[in-house]
């Protein structure tokens, strides 16, 4: 986080080590791969409630990431008042309205098509919860005072795939929804104008009848992710 006047470096002793021998390594990464395989990104969302410490636990997980200059620069709204979430719905439809109708080129329309998507998002109110998270383009102190955030994509999409793997381990599901440009989530959520919308997630427990596309499940093999040298 950001620090007014003079500061300095400072070294503290690594205050918790998890370090495991070789052979552990190996055998908790291997589970640990095998479950994040179990995680989906599902739109048909059951009406069970989802208590609001699991969420902002999740939400606290995703504070811990790192960031440029320690700066977090990141928000995060969670929703779970039915109005806002139908207001959020219908801003978000008419952002995928445009984006349908000629907004999107032929080529990144066609290349959706095996994901099913569309104008309509149910799962916007379906959710128990919505987190939408912004991005902060740079920051203000409590006397007034902006300052220079860094590497600000870059910090929050880490934050964010941390949220994502927490509410996966905490049993829900959810989806990353992208609308774009969402300016209109900042003045309905009562966000500042130097925050950025970068994604709305539902959260919840998956419908009795959810589904996933059958594509979602082809994931490029490790030798095409990795190389080593």
């Amino acid at each position: 986080m950001y620090l007014e006047g003079e500061v300095e470096y400072k070294a503290l002793e690594l205050p918790d080590r998890v370090q495991m021998s070789g052979a552990e390594a190996v055998e908790a990464s291997h589970a640990f791969l095998e479950y994040m395989r179990k995680r989906h990104s599902v739109r048909q969302y059951s009406d069970a409630p989802v208590p609001q410490e699991v969420i902002a636990n999740a939400i606290a997980a995703a504070g811990t990431a790192p960031s440029g200059a320690n700066h977090q620069p990141w928000h995060f709204v969670a929703v779970h008042d039915p109005q806002i979430k139908a207001q959020i719905r219908v801003g978000a439809e008419e952002e995928e309205r445009r984006f349908y109708s000629g907004g999107a080129s032929d080529e990144w329309l066609k290349a959706l098509e095996p994901i099913g998507t569309g104008v309509d998002k149910p799962h916007l109110t379906d959710a128990p919860w919505l987190i939408v998270v912004f991005a902060q383009r740079y920051g203000v102190t409590q006397s007034g005072n902006r300052y220079k955030n860094y590497y600000v994509p870059e910090s929050v999409g880490i934050s964010i795939g941390m949220l994502i793997t927490a509410l996966h381990h905490a049993g829900l599901v959810c989806l990353e929804h992208t609308p774009n440009p969402m300016k209109f989530l900042g003045p309905l959520l009562g966000r500042p104008a130097h925050e950025k919308p970068m994604m709305i997630i539902p959260v919840g427990y998956p419908s009795p009848d959810a589904t996933v596309p059958k594509v979602a499940k082809l994931k490029k093999p490790l030798h095409e992710i990795m190389t080593v040298y």
